[in-house]
């Protein structure tokens, strides 16, 4: 038996989410159809206690009681860990270097590797920061996170070349990840490192939201010739290690708001 109260505060929690520059009460009860009034008295509670924060605009985000949350949570629930499987099964089948790496802020955050014994030489560690919008793993956060979201960090990054293949120019670098959202998966075409070609897929968590990405990285010429068959071997172990964590199996992936 459900708990009206109880799934009124997973809606609002959920609904923020998706707007990090916040809502008003207002604005949370008219998109979710709550009453203004109930929506006003759930909505002060969780900011009393520390569950939302409010701004100068008066609108309400998500609060700082719900990171230590989301850090036990996380703890709990190794995603590299539950993946590990299903990323050496993808080694064995495509026999190229197989990566996953998590956003952090406006860098990605590399946390397995899955060498294969020809694998070439690359300074992608697990551990290690690459920027987004220059990697296949990058340009699947960029790609398939909230516009919103993309929008902030494309706007507080500067697009400096790291090869002579990096797309420098925003407009351009946006067209290409609407391209990438349609197709389900980013490249990386030396755009980070001279002569490897990486391509890569996103993974989703159980309430939908982007958790993750994983990759295939190779030379280019031998990446080139198997293109159509790691991407479907990439995009299918995207989902399995996916539904490992939460993501309803039945539900396809959302596009790019």
């Amino acid at each position: 038996m459900s708990v009206k109260s109880a799934e009124r505060v997973l809606r609002v929690f959920e609904l923020l989410s998706k707007h990090y520059n916040g809502l008003t009460i207002k604005e949370i009860s008219e998109t979710l159809s709550f009453p203004q009034s109930s929506t006003s008295g759930l909505i002060g509670t969780l900011y009393k206690e520390g569950y939302l924060s409010i701004d100068s605009n008066n609108k309400y985000k998500l609060g700082p009681k719900l990171i230590q949350i989301g850090s036990a949570a996380m703890e709990s629930l190794d995603i590299s860990e539950q993946g590990s499987p299903y990323l050496k099964s993808l080694m064995e089948d495509v026999q190229e270097t197989v990566f996953m790496a998590v956003l952090s802020e406006k860098d990605l955050v590399y946390v397995a590797k899955i060498d294969n014994n020809r694998s070439i030489r690359t300074t992608a560690q697990p551990g290690g920061q690459k920027p987004l919008y220059c990697t296949g793993l990058g340009k699947t956060f960029l790609a398939f996170m909230p516009k919103e979201q993309r929008d902030s960090i494309l706007s507080n990054i500067e697009l400096l070349p790291i090869t002579k293949h990096t797309i420098t120019d925003k407009k351009q670098l946006e067209q290409q990840l609407d391209i990438f959202n349609k197709l389900g998966y980013s490249i990386d075409d030396e755009e980070n490192e001279e002569g490897l070609f990486c391509l890569a897929a996103p993974i989703y968590g159980a309430d939908n939201t982007l958790q993750a990405a994983i990759s295939v990285a190779g030379p280019k010429e031998r990446m080139i010739k198997q293109k159509d068959y790691i991407v479907e071997k990439l995009t299918y172990t995207a989902k399995k290690v996916a539904v490992s964590i939460g993501f309803d199996a039945g539900k396809e992936y959302t596009i790019l708001p």
